[in-house]
């Protein structure tokens, strides 16, 4: 079984409609930390699809989006230090259908 991966998601967007449009598309897949920063709990399949979403939005030459892989999301610990607000980390949790 494919595990799922624990990426912090980055961008540099120059357009405001194209800086709304990554926005959405990476916030439908995880969670935001701060401005142009966000954390996802992702298996290989919605790393794809959110990648490829990325693509459409993005104009190649002038944004430029990163995706740090930080390994197995059940092995990470990820730990951030928050200076003024506060912030929360993804909290892995099973949702019952």
């Amino acid at each position: 079984m494919a595990e799922d991966h624990l990426y912090i998601v980055v961008y540099d967007i120059c357009d405001q409609k194209r800086w709304r449009q990554v926005y959405k598309t990476v916030k439908s897949f995880g969670q935001w930390v701060q401005l142009s920063v966000f954390q996802c709990v992702l298996s290989k399949q919605q790393l794809l699809r959110m990648e490829h979403a990325l693509e459409d939005c993005i104009k190649k030459g002038e944004d430029h989006v990163l995706i740090a892989d930080l390994g197995p999301s059940d092995c990470v610990a990820l730990r951030f230090k928050s200076l003024g607000k506060s912030f929360d980390t993804v909290v892995r949790k099973a949702t019952i259908i």
